[in-house]
């Protein structure tokens, strides 16, 4: 392939028109409920020497953020807007509910001249290859039920074709195969391409094969979630990633030092379990940059990594009480949209085979989100920070390094386009879409500042947010939130959000709560 070249003018933001051989590849990855240090490269101690291969290669964000909730998430990256503004009001549907009012990414690209593909979690009303994909392979339901086969009621297609399920099926494994298989097409092909990996692991419930579980048992026997959160805060120190005038947030009221849990094997299968999702995951990832390396598409494509909202505290800490609305230690039912399953949960049923069902709890919740407070839901910065890695030869020349510069989900649409050469749509088939709210990642890229977000707010089931440079005002406790009181943190000087500074200044707390309610009636926030 040609050499990736953009031609400038002394015009800010405008670009001569790329042919189709300069125009860049794009490929993203995203997981799911993985938290924001899992991964080596943010401090963790999960093998996963192919997604840390992207940092030393490329950037690594540490203020980038998702919108605390799968659908949501995945609304936001799709459209290049708040996700309210399409009328996802945060439930399932990770494409927007209102197409009149935008226009998804991937129908763009496909419009101006891109092969595009998507692999994984769509959950769409509509086939994915309806609405922008030339090819895709995924369930068109919940899609989070299990994964393995032993569930029937998942729709999965190919392209526009009912897929069925194979001898010794298992979901990771299947995207990955899928992945590369579409990959290796792209590459081949006299047009750029756009591929989208939307992967369901860690997600639970905890599936995983038994060899790649083993690993990590006795890593997570031996320590426990105190030592390493600890550990993982001295690594941050030391890359960097964590400032030192930073506390890093204190661990959960309800849960107790590891030497007092009177689980400890069962606890350590529930990590080493979702551990090996995320270096299946990694597997993955290596395959797909050998892919790109041995085509020689690799220094002409961007591509990125992140996850869809933080590390999510469902499992419980204590065995009685599991979380999901099913007794531990018996088989129990877990229904969404029409699907049902039975899996039995707590010490007496180790997670990973089929049959098992459980998520990992809220005490390794808190070390995968380390060093932030909050989980998945919640709009503390363990909720909505993620981790983003952006690797791209060609633009980003000097790898290992990261930028503080904050990002929104949406601003990758915007990031897309502005790399193509392509001008967003003002129409697009007989839709009017809103402006564009992201803004493109390009300049950090370069190494350069960029006019960033004024502000950036949230708005979930259980978390009202929003942030104005360093400052940030949150409402995170109760559906109704009527009972619970805004607090206001520095995230420059307190990115643990452990000194609440709303009686302090509640000037600044007054001016928020105006800019909050502002946001909110603009984008039609509930």
């Amino acid at each position: 392939m040609k050499p990736f070249i953009i031609l400038f003018t002394l015009t800010v933001g405008f670009f001569t028109p790329l042919t189709a051989a300069e125009k860049p590849n794009i490929l993203l990855i995203m997981v799911d409920d993985m938290g924001w240090s899992d991964i080596g490269c943010y401090g963790g101690e999960l093998d996963t020497p192919h997604i840390d291969s992207l940092a030393k290669d490329g950037l690594r964000f540490t203020s980038f953020y998702n919108n605390a909730v799968c659908g949501a998430t995945r609304a936001s990256l799709l459209s290049g807007l708040y996700s309210q503004q399409t009328g996802h009001r945060g439930d399932r549907w990770n494409e927007p509910k209102d197409f009149s009012k935008c226009v998804l990414i991937s129908e763009v690209l496909q419009a101006n001249g891109y092969h595009t593909a998507m692999v994984g979690k769509w959950q769409g009303r509509d086939l994915a290859v309806k609405r922008g994909f030339d090819r895709f392979f995924g369930p068109m339901c919940q899609g989070k039920i299990s994964y393995w086969n032993a569930v029937k009621d998942n729709d999965f297609y190919l392209d526009d074709k009912p897929w069925k399920y194979t001898k010794d099926f298992f979901l990771t494994e299947t995207f990955n195969d899928f992945s590369v298989e579409f990959l290796k097409d792209a590459v081949k092909k006299d047009k750029p391409f756009f591929l989208y990996a939307a992967y369901v692991a860690p997600h639970w419930p905890l599936h995983a094969r038994d060899r790649d579980i083993e690993p990590y048992r006795e890593r997570y026997l031996n320590k426990g979630w105190d030592d390493w959160t600890s550990e993982r805060h001295q690594r941050q120190r030391e890359l960097g990633l964590l400032p030192e005038n930073w506390t890093p947030a204190a661990k959960d009221k309800s849960v107790p030092d590891w030497s007092e849990d009177k689980n400890k094997k069962w606890q350590a299968e529930r990590m080493a379990v979702y551990a090996a999702q995320i270096t299946k995951v990694d597997q993955g990832v290596g395959r797909l940059l050998k892919v790109l390396k041995d085509s020689g598409a690799d220094k002409n494509t961007l591509v990125l990594f992140l996850s869809d909202n933080g590390a999510a505290s469902n499992g419980g800490i204590n065995p009685s009480k599991n979380g999901f609305g099913f007794p531990a230690k018996k088989s129990g039912s877990w229904r969404k949209d029409g699907g049902t399953i039975k899996g039995g949960s707590g010490p007496d049923h180790m997670p990973g085979p089929a049959g098992t069902f459980a998520g990992y709890g809220i005490a390794w919740a808190g070390t995968s989100n380390a060093p932030f407070r909050g989980y998945k839901q919640s709009a503390y910065e363990g909720g909505i920070r993620t981790p983003l890695i952006a690797r791209w030869p060609d633009v980003i020349t000097e790898g290992g390094k990261f930028t503080r510069q904050p990002g929104h989900v949406m601003d990758i649409m915007a990031t897309a386009l502005d790399i193509a050469g392509i001008e967003y749509p003002k129409e697009f088939q007989g839709r009017h879409p809103l402006a564009m709210e992201g803004k493109s990642l390009l300049p950090v890229f370069r190494g350069e500042p960029r006019e960033g977000h004024k502000r950036l707010a949230w708005n979930s089931n259980y978390s009202r947010s929003i942030r104005m440079g360093d400052w940030k005002l949150v409402k995170a406790k109760g559906k109704t939130h009527n009972n619970a009181k805004w607090e206001l943190y520095n995230l420059k000087q307190d990115g643990g959000e452990t000194k609440n500074l709303a009686g302090e200044d509640s000037n600044r707390v007054k001016k928020m709560i105006s800019a909050y309610e502002a946001w909110q009636k603009r984008v039609g926030a509930q």
